[in-house]
C-alpha cells in the first residue's frame, strides 16, 4: 500500500498528514479506508487491463472518488463507445432476470412527434407485469400521464422508475382506426424480465421456422433457453430465426451454450472463441470450443438456414454468436437488419475480501472467432440484408409481416431470395424527419460480455 501513499502527489500527502496527525491521533486507517478500493482497482488494472498502457499516472488521479467515478476517470478511450463504458462495477449478485426496482414492466421509447409533443411508444411489455395486466402491448402510444404532458424530465418518473400508480392516456390503432382510452396503472412492483421473451413456430410457403426473440445472455435463464430449443427440436423446423434486435449481451458462458446448440455437428470439439489477453497474461490466447458436454437437457438443432435479426442495439455477447458461428455455417447464416453495435471485448470479474460489496468487471480480452477475426469495433457486424425498425413509426407484432425486420425473413423463407431494396426507403426517411427519437431505452442497456468460468 505504501507505493500509493508516496505516488498520489503532494495534495494527497497533505490530506494524509492531516488525517494521520489530527489531534495527535494516528488516523491512517481512515485514510486507507477512503482510498483502499481504488488503489486495489488500479493495481488490478496495471496487471490485467487489456489497455493497461493507456492508464493515467497515479498522480493524475483522485483516489478519494467513489469506485464508479474513479473507474470512469481511468478507462481507455478504446474501452468505451457511443456513451457506453465497457469496464464496469456491479453491486454483488446483480441480476438482469429480475428488475432492480419496482416497475410497470414497459420498455418504451420517448418520441417527439411532428407537432412537437412528447409521446411514449411501447416496444414491448414484460409478461406478468402491471402493464400486461391492464392490456398494454407493443405499438401502443402513451400520450399523457394524469392528464399531464410528457417530457424528457418526467419520463423517468412516469415510466422507468415509477413512484406510484398513474393514469395513462393511451392511443391505439385497430384495423386502421385510431382510438384513445384511459388506463389506470396498478402499483409498480419487482418483476421478472425473461431473456427468452417469446418463441413460436411460423410458416412461410412450404417452410416452417422456429422463431425466438432473445433479449439477454443470462446464466439464470439458461434452463428456459434450453426448454425453448427443445421445443424447436420436437417440431423439426426447416429453419431457425434468432431475433437479437434488443439483445445487449450478457455472459460469455451462456453464449457458448447457445452457440453449441446452434453449431453444426462437425463443429463439435472445434474452436468456438479465442480470448486474446494483454501481453502480461500467460497464456495470452485462450481458446474455447463448441462443447458437447454443455448439451445436458437439450439437443443440438439441425436446420437449413439460421436467420439472425440485428440492430445497433445488438451488442457484445450477442455479437459473439454471429461472429463465432459464421466460419462454420457460411451462407447458412443470414444476418438481417442493421449493423450491430461493435463491442469486440470481454470483461473478467475481480473481487477482494476487503471490499465484499464490490464486483469489478474489467475489460481483459478481445474476443475473436476461430479464424482470428475480431475487427468489428468501428463498423459492427454488417448484415447480409439491410432492414430497419423505425421506433417512431408503427411497430408490427413480432414475427409477422407487419414487423419491418421480420418481413424480409419471411419473404426469403418463401422465395429463397430477398425482396428488392429501396421501395419504402423514401417514405421511412420522411417519417424519421417528422419525428425524433429522444430516448431509446434499449440503447441505454449495459453492453456485456462477462467472463464467468466456462468450459475449455
Amino acid at each position: 500500500m505504501k507505493k500509493y501513499v508516496y505516488c498520489i502527489g503532494f495534495v494527497w500527502l497533505g490530506i494524509f498528514s492531516l488525517l494521520c496527525c489530527s489531534c495527535g491521533q494516528d488516523r491512517s486507517g481512515e485514510y486507507y479506508a477512503l482510498i483502499g478500493a481504488k488503489t486495489w482497482m488500479y493495481d488490478v488494472m496495471q496487471q490485467h487491463y487489456l489497455y493497461y498502457e493507456d492508464l493515467p499516472a497515479e498522480e493524475e488521479l483522485n483516489f478519494f472518488d467513489k469506485p464508479e467515478t474513479f473507474l470512469q476517470s481511468v478507462v481507455s478511450d478504446k474501452d468505451q463507445k457511443s456513451g457506453s463504458v465497457f469496464s464496469h462495477i456491479d453491486s454483488v449478485n446483480v441480476s438482469r432476470v429480475m428488475s432492480a426496482y419496482p416497475t410497470f414492466g414497459i420498455e418504451g421509447a420517448l418520441i417527439r412527434n411532428a407537432n412537437g409533443d412528447y409521446v411514449v411508444h411501447i416496444l414491448y411489455v414484460y409478461p406478468d407485469s402491471p402493464a400486461a395486466e391492464v392490456g398494454l402491448k407493443r405499438n401502443d402510444w402513451v400520450v399523457s400521464v394524469d392528464d399531464r404532458a410528457l417530457n424528457s424530465t418526467n419520463f423517468v418518473e412516469y415510466f422507468q422508475r415509477p413512484a406510484g400508480s398513474y393514469r395513462y392516456r393511451v392511443a391505439t390503432v385497430t384495423d386502421g382506426q385510431p382510438d384513445t382510452t384511459y388506463i389506470d396503472m396498478p402499483a409498480p412492483r419487482i418483476i421478472e424480465q425473461p431473456s427468452v421473451f417469446t418463441c413460436k413456430m411460423i410458416t412461410a410457403g412450404s417452410r416452417r421456422a422456429f422463431y425466438v426473440l432473445y433479449n439477454g445472455f443470462e446464466i439464470e435463464d439458461e434452463e428456459t433457453l434450453k426448454a425453448a430449443f427443445n421445443e424447436a427440436v420436437a417440431q423439426s423446423p426447416s429453419d431457425i430465426i434468432l431475433d437479437l434486435r434488443y439483445n445487449p449481451g450478457g455472459y460469455v458462458s451462456t453464449a457458448q451454450l447457445l452457440g453449441t446448440i446452434l453449431a453444426p455437428q462437425n463443429a463439435m470439439g472445434q474452436p468456438w472463441l479465442n480470448m486474446i489477453f494483454n501481453d502480461k497474461t500467460e497464456p495470452q490466447i485462450q481458446t474455447y470450443t463448441f462443447d458437447n458436454s454443455l448439451l445436458q437437457g437439450v439437443s443440438n438443432v439441425t436446420y437449413d438456414h439460421l436467420y439472425i435479426i440485428t440492430t445497433n442495439n445488438t451488442a457484445s455477447a450477442a455479437e459473439i454468436i454471429i461472429n463465432t458461428l459464421r466460419p462454420y455455417l457460411g451462407d447458412k447464416l443470414i444476418q438481417v437488419g442493421t449493423a450491430t453495435f461493435g463491442k469486440n471485448v470481454a470483461q473478467s470479474l475481480f473481487t477482494d475480501e476487503a471490499y465484499p460489496q464490490l464486483e469489478f468487471w474489467l475489460t481483459t480480452s478481445y474476443v475473436s472467432n476461430s479464424e482470428g477475426f475480431y475487427d468489428y469495433y468501428t463498423d459492427g457486424l454488417q448484415p447480409d440484408y439491410t432492414a430497419t425498425e423505425d421506433l417512431s413509426a408503427d411497430l408490427g407484432e413480432f414475427a409477422t409481416e407487419a414487423d419491418s425486420l421480420m418481413a424480409p425473413v419471411l419473404y426469403h423463407l418463401e422465395h429463397g431470395t430477398f425482396p428488392n431494396t429501396g421501395a419504402g426507403e423514401e417514405t421511412r426517411l420522411i417519417r424519421q424527419n417528422q419525428a425524433k427519437i429522444v430516448y431509446d431505452p434499449i440503447a441505454q442497456k449495459p453492453k456485456r460480455s462477462q467472463i464467468s468460468p466456462i468450459n475449455h
